[in-house]
């Protein structure tokens, strides 16, 4: 078998775990590993063409979130951005309230979040962090009643992804943010004339993050419009390199002047630094930036900027398709998750959830995905049975179970996702192996 799988086409359809890097991508990257290789931080020649790539790298994406050029912060990954996002609030507000008594600070997510999220949740409930895990419908949808009924006044941030890694759930992220922006509104009126003091600090809060590491190449969010005030972005998800991430942090919403001269140590911020060092990334992230990854990351964000809606319309089809020609030969195929009867163009996505246009998420009745994941393999074709980063711990995935589905339909499922090298030819070529493979194991 493994002499036959050798000399046959291996076939990728693991695209939400993570993509290959584009010629493109790679092509802008290769300077800065030798002939440009200088620290931004130095400052002669050398340093001062790696800080123009960081520059003109942040200004890249900043344009295409309609932020500002200090809004955007380049991490290691969007792992390390989620934790600066909940980690830095937190602090910040603890120290905040050093002196005040019965404050519990509360954070609001759901239990379909990828890891980092909830792991890190899971941390600072450890540290006396209060955290509410919303439910979600049996789409994988989060209810706006269940967010609306949990925020209260020690509320600072509510974090809900953009597009689920698993299932390609949508949340409604537009009408969340208004949600939030009106709970803000009545906290700000009630708690100014009571206590001026205490209006500075909380007629901003709860903050709304975003982790947008799945939706940024199929949704078009651009966080002002929408009320976001932190977002995370993923390089790897995109054709750009592994080992880089973003975090946005929109200024705007604590930039008062009584507010940076009261309460803030890093004039414009919001956080209180998870790594300290050398004070790069505007004192917010310490740690030599890699000058390479963040050009390759910019460089990913720019093709998607220039092709989103085509690739929507284009790997949507396909993936229809595949839906289709799998049902032909296992008939016994069940989605879980939204339907796929319309396709999710790119400026529907904060009005109407939906499902990313790359992913299916199917139950095999009858067939253990552990079984059908390596039979699938062997003939060539990569699957996963959920989240890469989660797959190795052999547990049941986290975001089905959330959804109401029964341990044996959860055991039998598998994500298919597609990308942009994806194309027809290789769909058919994968639904012939898994006829065969369906068939032989039924």
């Amino acid at each position: 078998m493994i002499h036959v799988l050798c000399s046959m086409e291996r076939i990728y359809l693991d695209y939400a775990a993570t993509t290959p890097v584009d010629p493109a991508v790679l092509k802008a990257m290769q300077p800065y590993f030798s002939e440009k290789f200088g620290n931004a931080g130095s400052l002669h020649s050398f340093g001062q063409e790696a800080s123009a790539a960081l520059d003109a790298s942040r200004e890249t994406v900043a344009k295409e979130l309609g932020a500002d050029f200090r809004e955007i912060i380049f991490t290691a990954s969007a792992t390390e951005a989620n934790n600066l996002a909940l980690r830095g609030i937190t602090r910040m507000l603890r120290m905040a309230h050093t002196n005040a008594t019965n404050f519990t600070p509360r954070i609001i997510t759901t239990k379909i979040e990828h890891e980092s999220i909830l792991e890190t949740c899971r941390g600072l409930e450890k540290e006396g962090v209060e955290v509410v895990y919303l439910p979600v419908d049996k789409n994988g949808v989060v209810q706006l009643t269940a967010l609306q009924e949990n925020l209260n006044e020690s509320t600072i941030l509510v974090s809900i992804m953009s597009a689920n890694n698993e299932i390609g759930s949508i949340q409604p992220i537009a009408e969340i943010g208004k949600l939030i922006l009106e709970f803000r509104k009545r906290k700000a009126e009630n708690k100014s004339a009571e206590n001026p003091k205490s209006y500075i600090l909380d007629s901003i809060f709860p903050l709304l993050h975003v982790d947008h590491s799945q939706g940024f190449q199929y949704l078009d969010l651009k966080p002002k419009e929408l009320g976001i005030d932190l977002m995370t972005i993923s390089s790897h998800k995109i054709y750009g390199p592994k080992g880089a991430g973003v975090l946005f942090m929109n200024h705007e919403a604590w930039s008062m002047e009584h507010s940076r001269k009261n309460m803030f140590h890093v004039p414009g911020s919001m956080f209180h630094a998870v790594e300290t060092g050398g004070n790069q990334e505007f004192g917010l992230r310490s740690g030599t930036e890699n000058i390479p990854a963040v050009v390759g990351f910019a460089k990913a964000v720019e093709l998607v900027s220039n092709s989103r809606e085509l690739e929507n319309k284009r790997v949507a089809e396909l993936r229809d398709y595949f839906w289709q020609e799998l049902k032909k030969i296992y008939p016994k195929a069940e989605l879980n998750g939204l339907d796929i009867t319309r396709i999710v163009k790119s400026n529907t996505n904060a009005t109407n959830p939906g499902r990313l246009p790359n992913n299916l998420n199917v139950y095999f009745p009858g067939h253990s995905a552990e079984d059908l994941l390596i039979k699938f393999d062997m003939a060539g074709i990569a699957v996963s049975a959920g989240s890469a980063c989660s797959a190795r711990s052999a547990k049941p995935s986290h975001v089905l179970e959330a959804c109401g589905f029964p341990k044996e339909r959860i055991k039998s499922s598998l994500r298919i996702t597609l990308g942009r090298p994806t194309t027809k030819t290789e769909i058919e070529e994968a639904i012939k192996r898994m006829e065969k493979i369906l068939i032989d194991t039924n």
